[in-house]
């Protein structure tokens, strides 16, 4: 069906693939990681404000999310090999322009051009895995892609935080340019070339043409606080459905929403990984604008987030896999919603407006506890809720249906960016200001907690899944939609 050859994980070559894919994918991951903790020495660096850095964060989810789906079209029709390498290439070369931006328009215009090239390579990374590892051993090389992607998560933070701490922000984008050489060198050298010989029709390039508008009109209205352009944003998403229904061969084939466990693992995908991108994107903020950490600081300090799911997010597939994923899908999402209420106590130092310096009893008391309990309602949610996506279909549309979750994923992160800190009161030089900041991040985080708790009533009411007794229903925590990385 692929048109590779089938190579087996424990040649030389299947390790080279594996190795490949997985430094192609940890690029998006990692610049997803240590942008966030790079932040306020941009804002600061560049003379902007909180919207900068909105859009800093946002212009690169915002061609990601709008692409992504179009990227793997591509790949299945031109060459899923060729595709990932262009992907790299034109993801270092927008890397580059982000190290040498003088200004903050120019920093956002490159990382505009570098969610391009992230979904260009992204979906070609697990594709190439599934098109050239051999049956027998594709779920372990599955799982080996997105347990090495989740170090690379879990490595990220720190190596953002280390890399501005010594070399200065713009080297958190020179590090892509070593990386992506290395991806493309051995993809072009080890990868063997493949394709869907039956994808057919035209590429769906007015359905890719219109989300992209629909999801900028909507980050640029949000931003802005301009409800006109939320309004227009609004209506070319109803565009986007009409164009869907109407074409022959649609981005978002329409015919998945049919089934109501795909249609409510998608929804609670929305409000969770909406949650996710807010208190991501504000926490690595306030750990540095509220308790005065450095940026290697503040990395460290979410680390066991990651680590917990690492260490746990299998065995909660095994888990949905047993009872089905109502259960965790419910409970997730209320843990770590009990985690985003225990960072209300990460603030300034007494009643003054000055940050504290960074001290250990600050962080066991108050950083620790809220983390871990967060990082566990993750690691019980993710994987279950994975499995509910790829089992809520049949096993040839897998692949579609993971990339439509992947798209929900990053375009409710992307609008949770976009709309969360002007919702809050957080705008201007409000990151000069550790008590109006820490201020509307607490606000946030109780919006986030509303979020969790709407995903978690979703699950508890439309969530009738199979059990582990209907043979049709898989969850397999090696086959996410999202990998660790992506996931947070």
């Amino acid at each position: 069906m692929t048109g590779a050859e089938s190579v087996r994980l424990k040649t030389p070559r299947g390790r080279w693939i594996v190795a490949a894919t997985v430094l192609g994918s940890s690029l998006a991951m990692l610049d997803a990681t240590v942008v966030n903790v790079a932040l306020p020495d941009i804002g600061r660096d560049l003379g902007s404000g909180v919207s900068g850095l909105q859009w800093t964060v946002s212009a690169y989810t915002l061609t990601l999310a709008s692409f992504i789906l179009l990227g793997g079209a591509l790949g299945d029709r031109l060459g899923r090999r060729k595709v990932f390498v262009w992907g790299t290439v034109w993801f270092a070369v927008a890397s580059v322009l982000c190290g040498l931006a003088p200004n903050i328009e120019v920093l956002v215009a490159a990382r505009l051009l570098q969610g391009v090239g992230a979904a260009l390579l992204t979906p070609g990374s697990l594709a190439l895995i599934s098109a050239s590892i051999h049956p027998d051993d594709r779920g372990a090389a599955i799982g080996l892609w997105s347990g090495l992607g989740g170090v690379a998560s879990a490595v990220g933070p720190l190596l953002g935080g280390w890399l501005v701490d010594v070399a200065g922000w713009r080297s958190v984008f020179l590090l892509n340019i070593p990386l992506a050489v290395a991806v493309v060198l051995v993809a072009v050298k080890h990868v063997p070339e493949s394709r869907d010989p039956h994808a057919e029709g035209t590429l769906d390039l007015p359905g890719a043409g219109v989300v992209a508008l629909a999801l900028g009109l909507l980050t640029y209205g949000f931003i802005d606080a301009s409800w006109w352009v939320v309004a227009a944003g609004v209506l070319a998403v109803g565009a986007f459905v009409v164009v869907e229904l109407r074409t022959s061969n649609p981005l978002v084939p329409p015919s998945l929403f049919a089934s109501r466990v795909f249609l409510a693992a998608n929804l609670v995908t929305f409000a969770v990984y909406a949650a996710l991108g807010g208190v991501f994107f504000l926490l690595i903020l306030q750990l540095q604008l509220a308790l005065d950490y450095s940026p290697i600081a503040a990395g460290v300090a979410t680390l066991p987030i990651t680590a917990l799911m690492l260490a746990l997010s299998a065995r909660a597939g095994r888990v949905a896999q047993r009872i089905g994923p109502r259960v965790p899908m419910t409970i997730g999402p209320l843990v770590a919603a009990a985690g985003l209420l225990l960072m209300l106590r990460i603030s300034p130092g007494g009643a003054g407006v000055e940050p504290v310096r960074t001290s250990r009893s600050t962080y066991l008391v108050d950083v620790l506890p809220a983390v871990v309990v967060f990082g566990l309602g993750l690691s019980i949610l993710v994987a279950p809720l994975t499995g509910a996506v790829l089992g809520a279909v049949s096993t040839d549309r897998a692949g579609i249906a993971s990339g439509v979750n992947n798209a929900v994923a990053r375009t409710s992160q992307l609008l949770a960016v976009a709309a969360l800190p002007g919702l809050v009161g957080i705008a201007g030089a409000d990151y000069d200001r550790p008590q109006t900041f820490s201020d509307g991040f607490h606000t946030a985080m109780i919006v986030c907690a509303g979020l969790l708790v709407v995903g978690s009533l979703i699950a508890a009411v439309m969530v009738r899944g199979p059990s582990r007794k209907d043979p049709t229903y898989t969850c397999d925590p090696s086959s996410p939609a999202l990998s660790p990385g992506e996931q947070i």
